[in-house]
């Protein structure tokens, strides 16, 4: 497991970062579909996309946050063709359902034609050698695990289940991170569904995320990010860590990424069952509420947090990305979650 020292240690106590996604401009919205209308050259999308890594590392510095990362700008929302689309073997499929509320039923899926490829890699390594000449803070890269990938593949055919296509999805992450790391990648999130999402599932979900990272050096700081959902702000499934705890335990990171704000600061307690072993990124601001939390809200969270976690294990982020949030919020949140720090930290609210 990397044991590697926070990216940013101000005392070793404390650290602000985000989960990885980034609340989209609206122009960045017209952009996307104008470019999906055929309106936009490759040198057109390519500059929007600049400029939209931009914004979001701009909004995350203004904000004061420590720790920060692309927004992942270039992925329209998180299941979305910007991955699929460097694999071979795959054929589009109509959504389930088109109309009525938006739901993770809409979302795109694909048929397996024969086993996947990715010859050129996913792209996330293009994403992280821009992103890392647009600032100087420290640079957290996020990318999909092998279930989450896995979850848009039709089962049937070329794999029998689910798990059949994660594992089928493990050599191509291993290579990408690899990639990463040759090119100075020092900090790497993963994101996986928790396991209280799929309860049923006969998979390993802590080995099959390992096989995905082994091998990567222990100077390389890595995390996983264990999601309940949050496509158009709804989660999948019941919010609780309690029983997958011990699944938790399993995954050989040196931090775990996990909601608890928009659950109340529900079973607080249970970190004490996983800082022996990991520090622990707090979600410690909603963003499936659109209320703003004040500097004062998120100072009160973090001194809870505090009575279970020793500070120089805790990280401080929001409990998902801001992908599905309205950006002017997502900007008043970060600001909240850095002031909400330094009073904690003594350092007052600005």
């Amino acid at each position: 497991m990397s044991a590697t020292a926070k990216p940013a240690t101000l005392g070793g106590n404390l650290v602000t970062s985000v989960v990885g996604s980034h609340a989209h401009p609206s122009w960045l919205v017209v952009g996307v579909a104008a470019a999906g209308r055929g309106e936009l050259g490759p040198v057109d999308i390519r500059e929007m996309q600049d400029d939209a890594v931009d914004t979001a590392l701009r909004d995350q510095e203004d904000a004061g946050v420590d720790v920060v990362s692309d927004g992942e700008m270039r992925r329209a929302g998180f299941f979305t063709a910007e991955f699929y689309r460097h694999l071979t073997g795959l054929r589009p499929l109509a959504p389930e359902r088109r109309v009525g509320a938006p739901g993770h039923d809409q979302q795109h899926r694909f048929e397996v034609l024969e086993p996947i490829t990715a010859p050129e890699g996913l792209g996330v390594v293009d994403e992280f050698r821009y992103a890392r000449t647009r600032t100087e803070r420290p640079l957290k890269v996020t990318i999909p695990g092998p279930f989450t990938l896995a979850g848009r593949l039709a089962a049937g055919g070329v794999y029998r289940d689910r798990v059949a296509a994660t594992e089928a999805f493990i050599p191509i992450l291993a290579a990408e991170i690899g990639a990463l790391v040759a090119d100075g990648a020092t900090f790497i999130q993963i994101d996986e569904p928790s396991p209280a999402i799929h309860p049923d599932a006969p998979a390993d979900f802590a080995g099959l995320f390992n096989a995905v990272i082994e091998g990567v050096p222990a100077e390389v700081r890595l995390a996983a990010h264990l999601c309940f959902g949050n496509y158009v702000g709804r989660p999948l499934a019941k919010r609780t860590y309690g029983p997958v705890l011990d699944q938790l335990r399993g995954f050989q990171v040196a931090e775990l990424v996990l909601e608890f704000a928009n659950r109340e600061l529900a079973e607080l307690d249970l970190l004490e069952a996983l800082t022996d072993r990991f520090d622990v990124a707090v979600g410690i601001v909603d963003v499936k509420n659109s209320y703003v939390e004040t500097a004062a809200d998120v100072a009160a969270r973090i001194e809870r947090v505090l009575e279970h976690v020793p500070a120089e294990r805790l990280s401080l982020v929001p409990d998902c990305g801001f992908s599905q949030t309205a950006r002017g919020v997502a900007r008043a949140k970060l600001h909240a979650l850095v002031a909400g720090r330094d009073l904690v930290r003594g350092a007052g609210p600005g």
